[in-house]
């Protein structure tokens, strides 16, 4: 049953009637300003409300009246933050985990929502939301991102997770919105990766970058959205095991991609695995995948900006577990996107300097904001080349 808090059906009333409504709720709770049932901003901490927002401070308990607040507040911990506006207080969630209980309610009806988050100070962060992972790693103090996610049962339950080991997980303020009535994501592309593929922040203007953070400039946005669950040093069993793909499983469809490059890590022998090995956990997420109806792309890594001959040629061909991939794909039916190969002929037709001009400073594995550019672009190029539906 939809949980449908007296607030909320204030404000649908009042929307419905073009009116302006302020409903003080008190303390450290703020005000709701020209509320709709359709958007909602909520700023955390002990702090100044901002304009707009409703005021959530630590000790803000859900009530079915109220219609948000958290689920257990002795867990949490109004903390302060260095940025401005919004940005300069937040909660810290003393609980955690993606299966935790000790999560901010929210009561909407069912449907399609889009939502923002802006954590406070943190080193390193992820967002979780209805037992699963919805953001991985979020980076530095502020850090804005946002996903789509459908509400099914009339409520949201969010938190901030893991992230980092140790360091303080906060909330500064969230932003919600509502996209469709129809609780179903639009066509996604999921990617799983490492720290080739992840995202950097601040998403816009990272000196790194993954070049799964850049491919939305490379798809059409009105076809796709892109939820990039890659994370840095990442292995096939970690990614399987440790939540990623069962945040992918939860949600993917008929329609969406699934694009899975790994084997970077896995060949470093601290993580003991095999290359056998290798190439059976990521058969396992291949037919996982497949058996929701999505389409799989397995990816190679490209290799290292270094990887040059005495001819001035790029080859990277057998790092990194690629034959296995290769393989792989060729056994389950499912598309292949080289990169390794195709990033070798980009690096060989601009040569050595320019190649590792794309790459990190003293970093000869890891591409920057321009170099992930690069590889985006031809990930999307190839992929439009094989002619996958969409691209």
């Amino acid at each position: 049953m939809m949980k449908w808090s007296t607030s909320l059906r204030i404000m649908l009333c009042t929307v419905l009637a073009a009116c302006t409504l302020a409903v003080g709720f008190g303390g450290d709770q703020g005000e709701i300003a020209e509320a709709a049932s359709d958007h909602y901003k909520f700023d955390f901490g002990a702090g100044a409300v901002e304009n707009g927002y409703i005021g959530v401070s630590a000790s803000t308990a859900y009530t079915p009246s109220k219609g948000f607040g958290f689920n257990t507040p002795a867990n949490m911990r109004n903390v302060s933050a260095s940025g401005s506006g919004v940005r300069s207080d937040a909660v810290q969630f003393l609980k955690f985990g993606t299966k935790s209980d000790n999560t901010f309610n929210v009561d909407l009806p069912n449907g399609l929502y889009e939502v923002k988050v802006i954590l406070g100070n943190t080193s390193r962060a992820s967002v979780a939301a209805e037992g699963v992972y919805q953001i991985m790693n979020m980076t530095g103090n502020g850090a804005s991102d946002q996903f789509q996610i459908p509400v099914t049962d009339g409520q949201l339950n969010l938190l901030i997770t893991e992230g980092k080991e140790g360091t303080a997980f906060t909330l500064s303020a969230l932003e919600i919105r509502k996209l469709s009535n129809q609780p179903v994501t639009n066509r996604t592309i999921y990617i799983g990766g490492d720290s080739t593929v992840c995202n950097y922040y601040p998403l816009g203007s990272s000196v790194q970058g993954g070049w799964g953070q850049m491919l939305p400039s490379y798809v059409n946005n009105a076809t796709f959205q892109v939820r990039n669950m890659a994370t840095g040093g990442q292995i096939a069993r970690g990614f399987r095991n440790d939540g990623q793909m069962e945040a992918i499983l939860k949600y993917i469809k008929p329609g969406d991609y699934f694009i899975l490059q790994l084997g970077i890590n896995d060949t470093n022998a601290k993580n003991n695995t095999t290359e056998a090995q290798f190439k059976e956990i990521m058969r396992d997420m291949v037919r996982q995948a497949k058996s929701k109806g999505a389409t799989v792309v397995l990816s190679t890594p490209q290799g290292r900006a270094t990887d040059f001959n005495s001819a001035n040629v790029h080859q990277a061909e057998n790092r990194w577990y690629n034959a296995s991939t290769r393989a792989l794909a060729q056994e389950e039916g499912v598309t292949l996107m080289d990169l390794n190969k195709l990033s070798s002929a980009y690096f060989t037709s601009i040569g050595p300097a320019a190649t590792l001009a794309l790459y990190m400073n003293g970093d000869s594995l890891h591409p920057n904001r321009q170099g992930a550019a690069q590889l985006a672009r031809i990930v999307a190029a190839d992929l439009k080349r094989q002619g996958l539906n969409g691209f």
